[in-house]
């Protein structure tokens, strides 16, 4: 029989494994196990398609999804088998199932949580659920996007140890692998009922002793996600909301920091050139993800937030840039690799993003800042930081900059806009004077934005020059900048609804020139922000039918991406992208409940 686990042109290789000339899943079909340091996608056939280490922002050591070195395969042996899986409840612990011509066969994974910055563990036990199973494994380590020979190889008990590059690899559970050139290769033959612990550990340090075994890095990993992830009994979609939270903490790592997103480099576009390295911590999604979590209750996620952000604000000040790498570094500008890719795109690593000035940023911070106030959770060094921020409104509120989509430099309403909402915010739990001078500046920002981006129509238009309509300009009656019942925010919302809304999913504006769908796909986030627009002007039904179109935006692992292709029902763009999941967080406890305003 032709084996999966053979190595290309070994004779009686099977070449329709994913990776060799064949097709490779869509992203629908990826979960994503995580500790917050870093994350590994796993598909549908039992690879491991992407995992950095020791960061999110490392090299990989395992990256087929974009054509690049290293794999890790657990799969039944049957030649024929369907595939799914599900999560274990409020945790990133995935469990991959495949239904075989002769029984079940689980793989329960997990990264070991809480995490060690310099280590990755990644468990994975195969369980054979109600019959005997042959399980074929695959391990052929690497580091970096151009492979590294393996080399130091040795076996002491039932532990490889093994080097690629600067990376250790520690692997247990196999002993009797076949060893190859590149990696290893074994058959597990399971009983009924019974499982196999394989554990591998990935470190850019010399080992340090023994590992636990692999009860007990199960035990704490289960621990760990109970006490991470809190009960959310008071929201539209319970289920949906631990998830949710649960990927927002699979992404903060141990600075506070949350990263975009676990991967770079997969297309938003087929062939159009749009694709980005999201592996970075940007201070706007935090800030969502932030004000998200204060919705339910101060959880631990808002204290990160504010950490996080905090922090970059009293380092840089009005210089503030708009992402940083996990532990507060400057992002790597962005290049090219010459890597086959993720189909329809090349491989680009780094961001440009680190060139640009955000100013909604410093708006974004304040509304965090304040919603944190509400729980108790600012304390002196925090208020510093927003006095920062108000301090770079004040110095930078008339410059161009990229705006929230990241394009060329404007004097966008909506950051504007923003940066008076957090005024506002913050100017409520500060003292008289203070409270007075920030709320005037708010009042010039909103007088000065009407005056330069007010559509004829009475609506707000993107920019002095751009009278498009725009979702973001949703946002600022959501976060009071200005009153719901303005005429401007209900004459936004109608203009966000008719020109920007198709069959329940919601663009972010229209490109020049080009439908709606062949320019990009719908923002997800922007379909969760029209849901909670319409729930502020109580349009219940309306709300609730946007937040179930949009939440139903994604594949059996409830991941969601920064795009939704309306048409061929795809996601698109890197996964999974933060700041939906913060968004679909929000929109689910505000639906339970009437605005707070009402």
């Amino acid at each position: 029989m032709a084996s999966r686990f053979q190595r290309p042109g070994e004779p009686g290789r099977d070449d329709s494994w994913p990776g060799v000339n064949t097709a490779l899943p869509t992203l629908r079909e990826y979960a994503l196990i995580a500790d917050g340091q870093r994350g590994a996608l796993i598909g549908p056939g039992g690879e491991v398609a992407w995992l950095c280490v020791p960061s999110w922002h490392s090299d990989p050591a395992f990256s087929p999804i974009l054509g690049g070195p290293g794999r890790y395969i657990i799969a039944p042996e049957d030649d024929r088998f369907t595939a799914g899986g599900c999560y274990e409840d409020g945790t990133l612990i995935w469990r991959s199932r495949w239904i075989t011509t002769t029984g079940v066969v689980e793989c329960r994974q997990a990264m070991a949580f809480p995490a060690d910055p310099h280590t990755a563990v990644m468990l994975r036990r195969v369980i054979a659920v109600d019959a005997d199973a042959r399980v074929g494994v695959s391990l052929e380590p690497a580091a970096g996007f151009a492979e590294h020979s393996l080399h130091a190889v040795a076996l002491d008990e039932a532990t490889w140890t093994m080097r690629a590059g600067p990376l250790t690899f520690r692997w247990t559970g196999a002993p009797g692998a076949a060893r190859h050139a590149n990696g290893f290769d074994i058959t597990l033959e399971i009983p009924a009922g019974e499982h196999r612990d394989l554990v591998l550990e990935i470190s850019d340090r010399s080992p340090r002793g023994l590992l636990a075994g692999a009860d007990e890095l199960w035990d704490r990993t289960e621990r760990a996600w109970r006490e991470s992830v809190p009960a959310l009994p008071h929201s539209l979609a319970e289920r949906d909301a631990r998830h949710g939270y649960a990927v927002l903490r699979g992404l903060t790592g141990r600075s506070g920091g949350m990263v975009a997103a676990a991967t770079a480099a997969l297309p938003e576009r087929a062939e159009q050139g749009r694709n980005y390295d999201y592996r970075y911590c940007w201070i706007r999604d935090q800030c969502y993800a932030g004000q998200a979590v204060a919705v339910a209750g101060p959880h631990p996620l808002l204290d990160d937030a504010v950490r996080f952000v905090g922090a970059r604000l009293l380092e840089d000040g009005p210089q503030l840039v708009p992402a940083y790498t996990l532990d507060g570094g400057r992002v790597p500008d962005e290049s090219i690799l010459d890597l086959p890719g993720y189909p329809g795109a090349r491989v680009t690593i780094g961001n440009h993003v680190n060139t640009q000035s955000q100013l909604d940023a410093f708006g974004e911070a304040l509304l965090l800042f304040a919603a944190a106030e509400t729980h108790g959770r600012l304390d002196a060094e925090h208020w510093r930081a927003a006095e920062t921020a108000v301090a770079a409104i004040e110095k930078r509120w008339d410059e161009p900059d990229a705006g929230i989509w990241e394009l060329d430099d404007q004097r966008w309403a909506h950051s504007r806009l923003i940066c008076a909402a957090g005024l506002r915010a913050i100017s409520a739990a500060a003292p008289p004077r203070q409270a007075a001078r920030w709320t005037q500046l708010a009042d010039g920002l909103i007088a000065d934005t009407t005056g330069r981006c007010l559509h004829p129509s009475g609506r707000w238009q993107r920019a002095p020059g751009d009278d498009r309509v725009d979702a973001a300009l949703l946002l600022p009656a959501l976060r009071g900048a200005i009153d719901p019942a303005d005429p401007r925010s209900r004459r936004t919302l109608e203009a966000v609804r008719r020109d920007l809304g198709r069959e329940g999913y919601v663009y972010r504006f229209r490109h020049r020139g080009q439908q709606l769908a062949d320019s990009e796909g719908a923002f997800l986030l922007c379909g969760f922000v029209m849901a909670l627009a319409e729930h502020q002007q109580g349009h219940e039904r309306e709300a609730v039918r946007w937040f179930e179109r949009n939440r139903a935006g994604c594949g059996p692992p409830g991941l969601f991406t920064e795009e939704f292709d309306v048409i061929e029902r795809q996601l698109r763009g890197n996964l999974p992208q933060a700041f939906v999941h913060a968004l679909l967080f929000e929109a689910a406890h505000r639906l339970a409940r009437p605005w707070p305003e009402q």
